[in-house]
């Protein structure tokens, strides 16, 4: 493209960029793979009786997607305090951060595809987010590490990361730094303590609907309010 300057001078200039179609669709199919291969591993881990009493490492790796992904559906905890009575602290810890950190990175791609939309843009950019992502960017590597070693809530973090543009690599060296000794702790707990298998089924369900209630609560309580409406 060839524009005319104030001077009379003829510049070249480099026509519009645009995103090939072909980027968006592969986009797309891999958040579609992302979040199919963490509901499949979901969906394994809830109908299968064998996994749920398993002590193969694999199963421990393998639950961390669904454990960690996003919002988690299932508790991480009492799974980690169920494998450190079979298993070194130190072994369950590595195996669990390494399952995690594979997981925040699916976590990352899907966000970062999710807020890339057009019809999330304008929600993005309202004064509560903008505010949100300030506070973070203030001290983001700190608050990274203190979210992922207590039991504050890690999950609106996963977002922020995404919304403030904070690199990848750095994330998932705050999640390995913070989570892995959180992850230690808990294994050794379960190590020492040897927590009848009963109670651990108790602590997952009580986890799950303290997880989940509220979440239906809102959609009953959505759905009853439209129901008035109409």
């Amino acid at each position: 493209m060839v524009k005319e300057s104030i001077s009379g001078q003829k510049i070249e200039t480099l026509p519009p960029f645009k995103t090939k179609p072909i980027s968006s669709r592969f986009r797309t199919v891999i958040f579609f793979l992302e979040v199919g291969l963490v509901a499949g591993l979901l969906i394994w881990w809830i109908v299968s009786d064998s996994a749920k009493i398993s002590r193969n490492l694999w199963v421990l790796f393998f639950y961390c997607f669904p454990a960690e992904f996003i919002v988690a559906s299932v508790p991480h905890e009492p799974v980690l305090l169920y494998f450190g009575k079979f298993y070194s602290p130190l072994t369950v810890a590595l195996v669990s951060i390494a399952g995690t950190a594979l997981t925040e990175v699916l976590n990352y791609t899907v966000f970062k595809y999710v807020a890339d939309l057009r019809i999330l843009q304008k929600m993005l950019q309202s004064k509560f987010v903008q505010k949100t992502v300030a506070l973070f960017n203030r001290a983001p590597f700190a608050a990274l590490l203190f979210a992922g070693f207590t039991p504050f809530p890690f999950y609106p973090f996963r977002f922020l990361v995404v919304i403030a543009h904070y690199p990848l690599i750095k994330y998932i060296l705050a999640v390995i730094i913070s989570r892995t000794p959180r992850f230690y702790l808990l294994a050794l707990f379960g190590h020492a303590v040897k927590i009848p298998d009963y109670l651990l089924v108790v602590l997952l369900v009580v986890l799950i609907l303290a997880a989940n209630i509220p979440i239906l609560r809102n959609v009953l309580k959505k759905g009853a309010k439209d129901k008035e409406d109409n």
